[in-house]
C-alpha cells in the first residue's frame, strides 16, 4: 500500500482533504495532509516545500504519491525529489515552468481570459466570486463548521519562482476536474500538453474537487475509475 502526501493549494489548509484522506484510508492506504503557513507573510514557495519535505518525513520512499491542488502546483516540484518520492499527482493544479511565479504564471497562460471565456459560453458570471467559482458543487453540509473558513493567501508566494531547474525526475500525472470554473478544463488540458506534454485525466466536480467529490477522487488517483483522457 502506499502513503499519500495530500498538499491544499492557496490558504494552505490541511482541512481542505479532510473528505479524501479518510476515503484513502478505508482503501488500505496511508494519508498524511500537510497544512502550509498560507495566510503567513514572511513563509512563502521555500516554506511550503519545506513543509512538504518535513511532512512525507519517515515516510519518503518510492510509494510515497504526494498529491498537489492548485497553487501547490509551485511548491509540490519543489519538494519531489526521486529520493523522497515516487510520484506526483496534480489536481487542478498550476503547472510552472522552472523560475516562473505564480504572478507571472496568470499572464503567461493567459489564465484569466480563459475562465472569462468560460464563463461566457457556460452561462455563469464572468467576474470572479468565491460562490460561482470554488463553491457551486460543494455539499453544504460539508462547508458547515468553523474548520472551513477560508483562509486568505499571502502576497508572498506570488512573487517568488518555482526553484526547480527541470521537472522533477518522477512520474507525473495530471487530474483535471470537467466542471472546474476556475481552471476550466480545455485550458487544463492546453496547459497540461505545452508545459509537461501529458494529456489530463479527467475527473468529475470542481475546482475544489477534494469537497465536492471524494470518492471519485480517490478512485481516479489510485486508478481505479474510468478517467476520461
Amino acid at each position: 500500500m502506499s502513503t499519500f502526501t495530500l498538499v491544499p493549494g492557496a490558504g494552505g489548509a490541511a482541512w481542505y482533504w479532510h473528505r479524501v484522506a479518510p476515503e484513502l484510508g478505508a482503501r488500505g492506504h496511508t494519508a498524511i495532509a500537510v497544512d502550509l503557513p498560507g495566510p503567513d507573510e514572511k513563509s512563502g514557495l521555500p516554506e511550503y516545500a519545506e513543509a512538504i519535505v518535513a511532512t512525507l518525513g519517515d515516510h519518503a520512499q518510492s510509494e510515497t504519491v504526494v498529491v498537489a491542488q492548485s497553487l501547490a502546483g509551485f511548491s509540490a516540484p519543489m519538494a519531489c525529489l526521486p529520493e523522497l518520492v515516487g510520484s506526483l499527482i496534480l489536481v487542478n493544479a498550476m503547472i510552472p515552468l522552472p523560475g516562473e511565479t505564480p504572478g507571472e504564471w496568470w499572464f503567461n497562460t493567459r489564465a484569466v481570459e480563459s475562465r472569462q471565456r468560460a464563463a461566457v459560453e457556460g452561462g455563469y458570471p464572468d467576474e470572479f466570486d468565491v460562490e460561482t467559482y470554488f463553491l457551486h458543487d460543494v455539499p453544504a453540509e460539508t462547508l458547515a463548521g468553523g474548520e472551513s473558513e477560508v483562509r486568505d493567501e499571502a502576497a508572498i508566494a506570488f512573487g517568488q519562482p518555482c526553484d526547480i531547474t527541470h521537472w522533477p525526475d518522477v512520474p507525473t500525472r495530471v487530474l483535471a476536474a470537467r466542471d472546474d470554473r476556475f481552471f476550466p478544463l480545455e485550458f487544463q488540458r492546453r496547459i497540461a500538453r505545452e508545459r509537461l506534454n501529458r494529456d489530463v485525466e479527467v475527473v468529475p466536480g470542481g475546482h475544489l474537487v477534494a469537497l465536492a467529490r471524494p470518492a471519485e477522487l480517490v478512485d481516479a488517483v489510485l486508478g481505479e475509475g474510468e478517467a476520461e483522457a
